[in-house]
């Protein structure tokens, strides 16, 4: 069993700490650059992406190598996966289960509690859990008595704060919050919410089967401010069928009208044949190219007019913001979660299909319901598929998330870091780099690389150049792409 390189767990807690302090994120639109670069390419919420993940490496393995490179001394960030939909919207892309017997959420539950309890004997060892998230599919799905049972099963299985301090947030289908839902989520201690929007432009919706009247997202907001939840999200999509930028504009000044902590404005990627619900949708009533990147220049420009701070990629907050603040000071973090304020955490995941990033391993749960429920009644675990990061792996992670957090790099660090000469370990790259400069989405003082106002809507794209898993620089299978 390999162990973490001496050292490297001081050297990331310092290179966390470090002071590289980013300025405000100005968009230059250069059409000929993105036609050029907008190819398909990860979204690079880990390195080695999820692709890389191997079914074959046996789960011991994983679990040794986790449990020896946890950093036991730092909190742990929960992400709870509830995978049950009432409703299929037809854009989903996400690991789901769609159904209206509610009756299905009890077996589930009782499933990822048995789940729950191996899992904090494997990593809980007291340490605090600083960043808590349930996703899905629909968390709202379960009943208010059930939401309650698993916020007291966590509580009972890993040491939850009760200062109302941590980043516990959940994701909201405002068409399922019910009268006295938001209560009891604040009551047991959520303080974050993520809105669901996508559209308000009811011809849109119904392309997409999701009917969300306007004073539905408004009463649900309105109620968890009053309820005192310190953050709310609202997740926006382009390029959905029948969108225009008209249309789009109107439902953005809306939004900005409701005034939310942070926005996601996520680009819609049509892969019928990978999601059947996407089969829904009809290619001829999608927006053309043009028109998608015309309303993602209209969203960046008008959300940076109203306030908004441009984080990267599809992220936006409020200058206050704590992931505003984390990209100012050098500590913004990226995982499977997006963007987070939470670099020293190790991401402990369950549920179905649910991905952990702890110490220098990443594994996933079997995607399949039943797998996932037959796999934890025999072994207490469903892990699947993961990776092993070795010391390559553990470099280009670094450099790889300092520029789409950052939009800048410094080697020196990196070079202290991981005892190498940045040059010559990246020899390779260098052509490619100059030629990225050339092109204007870099630029270079001194040592110090930046990414240029052109260069920041293509970041992926950048980020590519040191992946050591792409050999070729063109458009990759199985990915959405950049814009």
């Amino acid at each position: 069993m390999d162990s973490v390189t001496p050292g490297y767990t001081d050297h990331l807690q310092a290179l966390t700490k470090e002071t590289l302090v980013t300025e405000p994120i100005h968009i230059e639109w250069d059409p000929a650059l993105i036609q050029r670069y907008d190819l398909s390419g990860p979204r690079y919420t880990s390195y080695p992406t999820a692709v890389q993940f191997d079914p074959n490496l046996k789960a011991e393995e994983l679990i040794q190598r986790a449990q020896a490179s946890a950093q036991v001394d730092t909190p742990l960030s929960l992400y709870v996966h509830i995978p049950f939909c009432a409703h299929v919207c037809y854009y989903c892309a996400c690991n789901k289960v769609i159904t209206r017997n509610r009756d299905r959420a009890q077996p589930y539950l009782d499933t990822l509690y048995q789940e729950m309890a191996q899992l904090s004997q494997w990593y809980a060892q007291d340490r605090c859990v600083d960043q808590l998230h349930w996703g899905g599919g629909t968390p709202t799905f379960i009943s208010d008595e059930q939401m309650i049972e698993l916020m007291g099963q966590l509580r009972r299985h890993f040491k939850l704060r009760d200062d109302d301090q941590g980043d516990y947030s959940i994701e909201l289908d405002p068409r399922e919050v019910g009268v006295d839902t938001l209560r009891v989520l604040r009551e047991i201690g959520f303080n974050r919410v993520s809105l669901g929007v996508q559209d308000l432009d009811p011809k849109v919706q119904a392309a997409v089967n999701r009917l969300q009247p306007l004073a539905q997202t408004q009463a649900v907001l309105d109620e968890a401010r009053r309820l005192g939840f310190r953050s709310i999200n609202m997740d926006l999509i382009y390029g959905l069928p029948h969108q225009t930028e008209a249309g789009f504009a109107q439902t953005l000044e809306q939004v900005i009208a409701m005034n939310p902590d942070r926005l996601s404005v996520f680009n819609y990627a049509h892969l019928p044949d990978r999601f059947r619900s996407q089969k829904h949708i009809r290619q001829e009533d999608l927006p053309s190219a043009s028109t998608k990147l015309n309303i993602l220049q209209h969203s960046i420009q008008r959300l940076q007019e109203a306030g908004y701070v441009y984080i990267g990629m599809d992220h936006f907050a409020k200058p206050d913001d704590s992931l505003t603040r984390a990209q100012e000071s050098g500590a913004l973090h990226r995982n499977f979660q997006g963007y987070t304020t939470h670099a020293e955490c190790d991401l402990v995941a369950m549920g179905v299909s649910a991905i952990s990033q702890i110490g220098s391993v990443y594994y996933q749960n079997l995607t399949d319901l039943s797998a996932y429920t037959a796999a934890v009644a025999d072994q207490a675990h469903a892990i699947h598929r993961g990776v092993l990061l070795h010391e390559d792996d553990r470099l280009r992670s670094r450099i790889i998330k300092q520029l789409i957090c950052h939009f800048e790099l410094d080697p020196a660090p990196i070079e202290q870091a991981f005892q190498i000469d940045f040059d010559q370990y990246f020899a390779a790259e260098q052509a490619e780099l100059a030629q990225l400069a050339e092109d204007g989405l870099l630029r270079f003082q001194g040592r110090k690389l930046q990414v240029t106002p052109a260069g920041r809507l293509l970041i992926r794209r950048i980020c590519m150049t040191f992946d050591a898993y792409i050999p070729v620089r063109n458009a990759v299978s199985g990915f959405s792409r950049i814009i």
